[in-house]
């Protein structure tokens, strides 16, 4: 089975996802997508990937970013695998409003790969998560997420760069 390419842009890593505009940080919270969640995630709503496939495919876990007190509104989609030894983002998008020089929210990508990090040590697998990444974006994800390229565009997040992007993001392990 072909594994995805990653092109997901870190912009910032932040706190939370800070407001473009106002520049305001708004605490968010990552839970399970349902399937009620799926009417507005479409590619006729300019999403990239078929989320609703991901959702129905029961190898894989599928989480939403929202912001607290606001859980209507997806911010970004995660999608992982729990493998024997680690996680593997299989897809993670943002939503669109938040992708481009006018995105509304910075931080949603950090975000997201940071709860697969928090994941990861949950499940007592020392934080490592793996991905596939467009070759383009190997120097990107080395420097932003302190991932080491393996082989090919595989990429891996150890314990210690899962460590950092865990605390930036929850505070805690």
């Amino acid at each position: 089975m072909k594994k995805t390419e990653q092109g997901f842009i870190i912009d910032r890593l932040t706190d939370s996802i800070l407001n473009t505009i106002s520049g305001d940080s708004f605490q968010t919270e990552v839970s399970t997508l349902k399937k009620s969640d799926l009417k507005h995630i479409l590619k006729k709503n300019n999403w990239n990937f078929a989320w609703k496939a991901e959702f129905n495919d029961l190898t894989k876990e599928v989480y939403k970013l929202t912001i607290v007190n606001n859980p209507d509104i997806v911010q970004g989609l995660l999608s992982i695998t729990v493998e024997s030894d680690h996680i593997f983002m299989n897809l993670l998008e943002s939503a669109p409003f938040n992708i481009g020089k006018q995105k509304l929210y910075e931080g949603v990508a950090g975000n997201l790969v940071a709860y697969a990090c928090k994941v990861s040590f949950q499940k007592g697998y020392d934080g490592f998560v793996a991905f596939t990444a467009k070759s383009r974006l190997i120097k990107h994800y080395e420097e932003t997420l302190r991932a080491y390229h393996f082989r090919n565009q595989r990429m891996i997040i150890d314990t210690n760069s899962a460590k950092f992007l865990v605390t930036k993001y929850f505070k805690t392990l």
